[in-house]
């Protein structure tokens, strides 16, 4: 029997064949079949791509590859909110289709150049497949073939290769080890550019992270949210949803949107800063102009948000905070980050954008204490994944996270699982792309039964 680089299961062929060797034989009649791995070859038969709608409805691309018979798909999500430092989503920019945002161009990348360097060839490794791809690309910021064709094949064959091997998506990237359920938090009122309203920060997230098990902070998400939904339609504001599920209500200040949400877990019949928290994604690269951050009528610079923030810590159960200041406010990000890095997650989005790189660069300078991941802002799974570890390395905290243009896959739920990084944010508990990766997310739990363990509040603690 041929051996290659790939994983995966004796098949019913290879076990019932009379050509196996008698060591081959002794084997199978010594090992269980379920834990029982050999490299076996599996080609690549097939790759395309296709331009499917986001939950936006606008382009995005979804890859198919077929192995041994076996098929997987994989499909992208797109970000609104995005930072200038992030990997190429390749657009055709012909502005006589879906105003520009096609994606032809990448679908092309994927039928092109890289299935020709595929298909026919054996199943290769993860690492070897994501790093060929970044060398066919040649550009730093994929800007060639495109980061959201390049993540497709990365994601696909990821998916792929589970299935080969016979066990779940989660189990493949992470091992036996990847038993650790993150902590969710729920976008569940939006500002900035997710909404239209006067409120300048972008998202206000609960955060279930005093529950005992996934399923339960889930729960507690989902009737905080409803509750918050009953709070807005008593006060007579709107409880129509954004992009993410959020509420979009029209109020001004950040405070207003605080006090409305510990209304809501409190109406929910559950503990603020016991059972429930709060955490921010201001997007504050959004609202920073000449060194100052200008919202609600108001001008601050870096040391003045800082200590605003550290008012609302003294006021609210307020847990973590995403992109609080601008992308390339280095200096205010190491003032913010030693003046409360001891009291809180300081999280680093578009500063970071989930660049291995960028973060082995910050961490030296005391720049933020966790780092957001976003697979389709680096485009392999084998970078996202490097991101992750550098990261741990250095004491710093992880979340896991969607984009505002998503589709039904849930290839995230199972990637926060398989990186045991304890947080994912996945939007609100509503909109089926969103709660998709909650609902696998539940799968995954019931799956590992008693070997399941819930991050909780310690995902949050400084380390």
């Amino acid at each position: 029997m041929e051996r290659s680089l790939a994983r995966g299961l004796w098949s019913a062929k290879d076990l019932s064949t009379a050509s196996r060797s008698p060591i081959e034989t002794d084997l199978i009649k010594s090992c269980p079949i379920n834990f029982f791995f050999l490299e076996i070859p599996m080609r690549i038969q097939h790759l395309s791509a296709l331009e499917i709608l986001d939950s936006r409805g606008f382009p995005t691309v979804e890859v198919t590859i077929i192995a041994d018979g076996v098929t997987a798909r994989a499909s992208v999500p797109s970000g609104k909110s995005t930072g200038k430092h992030e990997a190429l989503e390749l657009r055709d920019r012909d502005m006589g289709r879906f105003k520009g945002k096609g994606v032809l161009k990448a679908v092309g990348s994927v039928e092109g150049e890289i299935a020709a360097g595929l298909v026919g060839r054996e199943l290769p490794s993860q690492e070897d497949l994501d790093h060929s791809l970044i060398q066919l690309d040649g550009t730093p910021g994929k800007t060639r073939l495109g980061a959201n064709a390049i993540l497709g094949v990365s994601m696909a064959v990821a998916r792929l290769r589970a299935q080969l091997e016979g066990r779940s998506l989660f189990e493949s990237l992470g091992g036996a080890e990847a038993t650790l359920l993150p902590v969710p938090c729920f976008n569940v009122l939006n500002g900035g550019a997710h909404a239209d309203n006067p409120l300048v920060f972008q998202e206000f997230m609960i955060v279930p992270a005093g529950r005992p098990t996934f399923a339960e902070a889930l729960r507690a998400g989902a009737e905080t949210y409803h509750a918050l939904a009953g709070i807005l339609k008593k006060a007579g504001l709107s409880v129509s949803v954004g992009d993410e599920g959020g509420f979009a209500p029209q109020i001004t200040f950040p405070e207003e949107a605080m006090d409305l949400m510990v209304k809501a877990i409190e109406a929910a019949g559950y503990e603020p800063g016991r059972d429930v928290f709060i955490a921010l994604d201001p997007a504050a690269s959004g609202f920073y102009e000449g060194g100052q951050y200008r919202f609600g009528g108001e001008a601050h610079d870096a040391k003045g948000m800082t200590e605003r923030y550290g008012r609302w810590l003294d006021r609210y159960p307020l847990i973590s905070i995403e992109d609080g200041l601008a992308e390339d406010d280095d200096a205010g990000w190491v003032y913010w980050t030693k003046a409360l890095g001891h009291r809180m997650q300081i999280v680093g989005d578009d500063n970071f954008v989930s660049d291995p790189r960028r973060v082995g660069a910050a961490i030296p300078k005391g720049i933020a204490n966790a780092v957001l991941l976003k697979p389709n802002q680096i485009g392999t799974v084998t970078e996202i994944t490097e991101t992750a570890r550098t990261a741990q390395r250095a004491g710093y905290r992880c979340m896991v996270s969607h984009r505002s243009g998503e589709t039904q896959d849930d290839f995230i739920a199972d990637l926060a699982v398989a990186l045991g990084v304890g947080q994912i944010k996945s939007g609100a508990p509503a909109r089926g792309e969103r709660v998709a990766k909650y609902n696998q997310l539940l799968r995954i739990e019931r799956q590992l039964g008693p070997k399941a363990r819930f991050a909780g509040r310690a995902a949050f603690e400084s380390r």
